[in-house]
């Protein structure tokens, strides 16, 4: 029986030279086609992908943009650049069985306001040195270490009597005051102040003339007949304290007291005590008691003895601080009151001197002030003519001293 065969073999029909040929065709025909596929890229580009920035940081780091990174020096591990110290302080070494101590001297110092004014015609005298100056406390001469002539804004209250008592009183304080406010000057510093049983601050510290004015203007209906001069003096003194420097009190009154809680003695003592406070005062009623002074009657000469006490009050006050006290009587004496008021306030000598009671005790010390010349005798004045003339040394009474506290 012959053999079926399913799948009969291609090859075992060829003769031997044919399949040599196709065996080597066919272990040929993988190499052929990698060739192909090199050659490719040169007849045909292919798309190649997009290039990547490098996104590595140089050695010396810094920061990269899309150019690439930037290098940046790295900074050196060498210190900042510090001062070199400062040299020390010398130590100094007390001696042997010695310990170190601190000493701390509080030298007392006074300063005296003076003014020299001519008696008759109340103006003020220039040209004086220190050595025509010499100041006594309690009676022991002081040496002055300071000396100089002082002329600057002034910073002053006007205190103002305004009571119900009569027209006249008003009329008078009313042009006082008007004539002490025509010789400010724009630098000044001027309050003012009424008073009756209680005090008013009509317009506070300004340097508006204006302001003043109106406020003068303004005192037109008061309320209460009792003058308490002592308690809104005091009060006046109390106030004027809190503000540095030199100040003044242009008090213009009648000068008597009619209800005040406070005596003649406290309110003296006050002014004493109270240091940088010149007190001038200028008397208002006197064209009325000129015309009705020396009546007849227990009721006027009482009356008459009132306005005594009150002229020597209001002498005193002024007295005691360096001030100066007026009594006019005209309306007519009013500019002359107030240029001589002001000269008085403006120019000064000013002296400097070290106590020789260094003592801070609070005990009250009397000055006293004399003018000599370059001998040593009492200084004298004369005019054009030769004639001598007189003169007023206006100086501050006395002083408190500190009181030292432990």
């Amino acid at each position: 029986m012959s053999k079926m065969r399913l799948f009969p073999s291609p090859l075992r029909s060829l003769q031997p030279a044919v399949l040599f040929l196709v065996l080597a065709a066919l272990a040929t025909a993988p190499l052929s086609r990698a060739q192909d596929q090199s050659q490719q890229p040169a007849q045909q580009p292919a798309q190649q992908p997009a290039q990547q920035t490098d996104q590595t940081a140089p050695d010396a780091g810094g920061p990269s943009a899309d150019s690439g990174a930037i290098a940046l020096p790295k900074k050196t591990d060498r210190p900042e650049y510090t001062p070199p110290p400062a040299p020390a302080a010398p130590k100094i070494k007390a001696p042997e069985g010695l310990n170190n101590y601190s000493l701390r001297v509080d030298v007392p110092e006074v300063t005296v306001d003076v003014g020299v004014l001519l008696e008759k015609t109340h103006q003020f005298v220039p040209g004086l040195k220190p050595a025509n100056f010499r100041v006594y406390e309690n009676g022991v001469e002081q040496k002055v270490l300071g000396f100089k002539r002082v002329e600057a804004p002034i910073t002053a209250l006007l205190l103002c009597e305004f009571a119900s008592t009569n027209y006249w009183f008003i009329y008078d304080m009313q042009n006082a005051a008007w004539g002490f406010a025509q010789q400010l000057r724009p630098q000044d510093y001027i309050a003012l102040m009424t008073f009756d049983m209680r005090t008013q601050i009509v317009t506070d510290f300004t340097q508006d003339k204006r302001q003043l004015y109106n406020a003068i203007n303004s005192l037109i209906i008061p309320g209460f007949s009792e003058r308490n001069l002592f308690d809104a003096l005091y009060e006046a003194e109390d106030r004027l304290t809190r503000i540095e420097g030199r100040k003044y009190i242009i008090l213009i009154a009648s000068g008597r007291d009619t209800f005040s809680k406070l005596t003649l003695d406290k309110i003296m003592a006050k002014v004493k005590a109270t240091p940088d406070i010149t007190i001038f005062t200028v008397s208002t009623g006197g064209a009325l008691r000129a015309m009705t002074e020396g009546r007849g009657g227990m009721m006027s000469s009482m009356r008459d003895m009132d306005y005594l006490q009150a002229d020597n009050q209001m002498r005193t006050f002024a007295k005691l601080t360096g001030g100066m006290s007026f009594f006019p009587r005209f309306e007519g004496e009013m500019p002359d009151i107030f240029s001589t008021i002001n000269q008085s306030i403006r120019s000064k000598y000013e002296l400097v001197y070290h106590p020789t009671n260094d003592k801070q005790d609070g005990t009250y010390r009397k000055l006293r002030v004399e003018l000599v010349d370059d001998e040593g005798h009492p200084l004298r004045m004369q005019d054009e003519k030769h004639k001598p003339l007189k003169y007023d040394i206006i100086a501050r009474d006395g002083y408190r001293a500190r009181q030292e506290v432990e």
